[in-house]
């Protein structure tokens, strides 16, 4: 039986390798092999012709293949605390986006601040053979610093982490963004000002504390303990935190919070009790979530940038994976700064002595 021609339709179904490509780039296997594995030294020209090829064929590395060639999987993990607070989520995209622009392909594990779960989460990116970890979960877990370590994958980890190599910290100011809200509120006129922290047991909530009460000592205002109250970092800890403060005797004029879901707690419990922002309090949020812009009034408060924090996380570790590492000198500096809204102003009642102001009686006071 005589065999039937290709048509142009069942040629375009075959399957597309790497040798098509070479072959419609007019460069060598290798070529094609160094540029879509993003190898900095290939020729620009014949980079463009591989992509270009790649492009009109409609070709997908196999990276698997890749990875048994290379003995790299071209994956970064990325361990996050709770994927329902809004800041993983931008962080997460973030970090994706520069992995993606560096030819790598990311693998998210979320704790909820449990062993087990963490202990799953580290197994994962291990059977998965990921060429470094992003551990931005903002509490040190030990067990992740053992599980990688032992397979001497690279690590970054936010804020402190124990001396070993192929690992790295991102620091993050505090201080500058919460003495900055510090600083804003006190030349409003507070004088009182409230904190509520997250959870404790945390070391980024214990620094951000510790950063407010230092502003606090700094700028000459006293602390009053009774005005420092633990949340949690979620909305309901944040409603639960106010719900506290407002059943005190004397209330605090302005409130600063470990972060922006709190905040936001706050803002709600405050619509509950028919008062507002920042007409009877005023309210400083941590981060600047995407959402801190859009609640009613806007939020201000202190940016943590996840763009900074992605990019940081993804060239430590790249750094870590060069043929050579060089082991940075010191912890890569996260910046924060204020971001003013509209939920600060001056306390109640600060204008009520002026001529033609009626006097009104403060609140708990």
């Amino acid at each position: 039986m005589k065999r039937s021609q290709s048509t142009p339709k069942s040629e375009a179904a075959r399957k597309i390798d790497i040798r098509g490509v070479a072959a419609k780039a007019r460069v060598s296997i290798a070529t094609v092999s160094r540029t879509i594995n993003h190898v900095p030294t290939v020729d620009p020209v014949l980079a463009a012709r591989v992509w270009s090829a790649v492009a009109e064929l409609n070709y997908f590395p196999n990276t698997q293949a890749r990875a048994l060639v290379s003995g790299k999987s071209k994956l970064l993990g990325l361990i996050v605390s709770e994927i329902t607070n809004p800041f993983f989520p931008e962080l997460i995209q973030e970090f994706e986006q520069v992995a993606v622009e560096r030819g790598y392909e990311i693998l998210i594990g979320s704790t909820n601040y449990e062993k087990k779960t963490i202990e799953q989460c580290a197994r994962r990116m291990l059977e998965r053979k990921v060429d470094g970890v992003a551990v931005m979960t903002f509490g040190i877990e030990e067990v992740l610093f053992e599980r990688f370590a032992v397979d001497n994958i690279p690590v970054v980890f936010i804020d402190a982490a124990p001396s070993r190599p192929l690992s790295s910290v991102l620091a993050v100011d505090y201080r500058t963004g919460i003495y900055e809200g510090v600083q804003h509120l006190a030349v409003l006129g507070h004088r009182k000002i409230g904190f509520i922290t997250g959870p404790l047991r945390l070391r980024s909530a214990e620094a951000r504390k510790a950063a407010f009460l230092d502003c606090l000592r700094s700028t000459g205002l006293k602390a009053d303990p009774a005005w420092i109250i633990e949340g949690d970092h979620t909305l309901d800890g944040g409603r639960d935190a106010m719900q506290k403060i407002l059943a005190l005797p004397q209330w605090p004029t302005a409130i600063m919070c470990s972060n922006d879901m709190t905040a936001i707690g706050v803002q709600h419990a405050l619509f509950e009790a028919k008062l507002k922002v920042p007409d009877d309090f005023s309210l400083v949020g941590f981060d600047d979530i995407h959402l801190a812009e859009y609640t009613i009034p806007p939020l201000t408060t202190v940016r943590m940038s996840c763009k900074d924090l992605a990019l940081r996380a993804v060239n430590d570790l790249l750094s870590h994976l060069q043929d050579s590492p060089a082991k940075p000198e010191a912890p890569s500096k996260i910046i924060t700064r204020l971001i003013v809204r509209q939920t600060t102003g001056l306390p109640k009642d600060a204008l009520a002595d002026l001529p033609g102001k009626s006097t009104r009686k403060k609140s708990r006071e």
